[in-house]
């Protein structure tokens, strides 16, 4: 499988990744990725941006170093209600949005908690990604999880960092083995990420990869092998083709 797109990285200004935006992509390019998607976290996380960094990426260039660049932002999920950190103006701004719980923005309630912030998420139509939905302690009702992304068309995440040896998250192998057996099952597809912190990561999908070919997951259902199966996704990839 040729994978030619990394969508959830994270820059300095995240406050606890360690390169700009320039290197980020240089390093995109140096790897031969087609498309680099920036996903800064967003206010609510300790050390994030304020609001405004947000509003002004008309700014930035469609394409540097020969990588086509899409400009995004990692929400927090703040409640059941599907809440998040950034208003429906900002998010209006941006070229996608992915979607996740966290431990020092939000904690972790029943399954039944959990399960409602990602159902309700995916009602808000300016989120397309939900970010890595595997962390044991966010339980998660997955099959309801993989039947709400069919239902509103988004895309579950494939977190190659949640899949480290030292990962933070709890018990994601076998949470993401549950999920994506529920894809197959539901012809849902799925994006592969990074979770880049640190330019040597961008495009470093190594542990998700080997999870796929493990189970035989489908390669028409992963999104990473072309601009035009993550259009219907995310609309705003025509302005970068």
């Amino acid at each position: 499988m040729k994978d030619i797109l990394d969508l959830h990285t994270h820059t300095i200004v995240s406050g606890h990744a360690y390169n700009s935006l320039y290197e980020m992509v240089r390093s995109a390019a140096d790897k031969g990725l087609t498309l680099y998607g920036c996903s800064d976290h967003t206010p609510a996380m300790p050390g994030g941006p304020d609001a405004m960094y947000f509003v002004n990426f008309k700014v930035i260039p469609r394409e540097i170093y020969g990588v086509k660049v899409l400009m995004g932002a990692e929400l927090n999920l703040l409640k059941p209600d599907g809440s998040v950190d950034l208003k429906e103006k900002m998010l209006e701004k941006l070229d996608y949005a992915i979607a996740s719980l966290h431990l020092p923005c939000t904690k972790p309630g029943t399954m039944e908690e959990n399960t409602s912030a990602y159902l309700h998420v995916m009602e808000n139509p300016w989120v397309q990604i939900i970010g890595h939905p595997d962390d044991g302690r966010y339980p998660v009702d997955y099959k309801a999880l993989v039947a709400a992304a069919k239902k509103h068309h988004k895309l579950l995440e494939v977190n190659n960092s949640s899949l480290r040896p030292n990962a933070a998250r709890l018990n994601a192998r076998e949470n993401y083995r549950t999920m994506l057996e529920l894809c197959k099952e539901y012809e849902v597809s799925i994006i592969i990420n990074s979770d880049a912190h640190v330019e040597a990561d961008v495009a470093n999908h190594r542990y998700a990869h080997e999870l796929l070919e493990e189970i035989s997951f489908p390669e028409d259902l992963v999104v990473n092998t072309s601009l035009e199966k993550l259009l219907p996704y995310i609309p705003r990839v025509k302005e970068v083709l």
